[in-house]
């Protein structure tokens, strides 16, 4: 199979697309947490969702445990899709907004940056980490801290056939975002926009607003009601936000929050 092929799914291929709104999934998640997105966005935008490794029709091959060989394999598959110029953005909900973050480092030093990067439910790489790393605990003690997240989390802990699939993926997700040092602080030149839940126990809105200094270029903050996973009861405004971003990025005033 293509390397772009295992890595991105195309749920709704557009054969002229306007923009392309490539999507990464939290830790422990799959492409196709991204799937209904393909019924809402725009026709003219082509929805693309990276499958990590380790999961769904890539379950056999083992999971990737460090940012950079992730970050690394994910801006090469993404390589061919970029080849006739259409413009496109990254969007990330929490791993999945860091790796997009190192994939736009990336692309930034190819040449081939991306419209916008949007960063969603996650602090920014630099956020001191205080805790105890929770990807050297016992299964039952993992478990317990990724359910305060609720959402994905609490219904994936609920199922114990779906739960003995996904372990082996989420304790690796842990281990990398837990092991994961950025290796430099230089701001990227792509704008970005980072959303957050106001009751998202894993960051604040202060926090979320401190990506603004990840980013020489446009930043902006959204803020939604809800908690780690406010992207699927508001993801319809989400993703007008989002379009309408990059529509008018042009003419955006750098901050803000709503």
């Amino acid at each position: 199979m293509p390397q772009t092929a295992r890595w991105l799914k195309r749920y709704r291929p557009v054969p002229a697309p306007r923009l392309r709104l490539v999507c990464l999934p939290h830790g422990g998640g799959t492409a196709s947490f991204f799937r209904p997105w393909a019924d809402v966005l725009p026709q003219e935008v082509e929805p693309a969702a990276v499958q990590y490794p380790g999961r769904q029709e890539r379950l056999a091959e083992s999971c990737i445990e460090a940012m950079d060989p992730l970050a690394d394999c994910i801006a090469e598959a993404l390589h061919p899709l970029l080849a006739d110029d259409t413009p496109f953005a990254l969007f990330g909900h929490s791993m999945g907004a860091t790796v997009a973050y190192e994939v736009t480092r990336r692309l930034e030093a190819r040449g081939t940056a991306p419209r916008h990067l949007f960063v969603s439910g996650q602090a920014t790489p630099f956020k001191e980490r205080t805790a105890p790393p929770l990807h050297l605990e016992d299964d039952a003690t993992l478990l317990a801290g990724v359910r305060a997240y609720g959402g994905a989390y609490e219904s994936l802990v609920d199922d114990p056939d779906l739960l003995e699939v996904v372990l082996p993926s989420l304790r690796a997700d842990v281990r990398l975002m837990e092991t994961y040092r950025p290796t430099t602080t230089a701001p990227l030149t792509t704008p970005v926009t980072a959303y957050v839940g106001d009751t998202d126990p894993g960051v604040t809105p202060d926090e979320a607003a401190a990506w603004r200094a990840t980013t020489c270029g446009a930043f902006t903050l959204r803020t939604f009601e809800g908690g780690h996973f406010f992207l699927t009861d508001h993801r319809d405004a989400l993703l007008a936000d989002i379009v309408r971003s990059i529509t008018t990025a042009s003419a955006s005033p750098a901050g803000g929050a709503g």
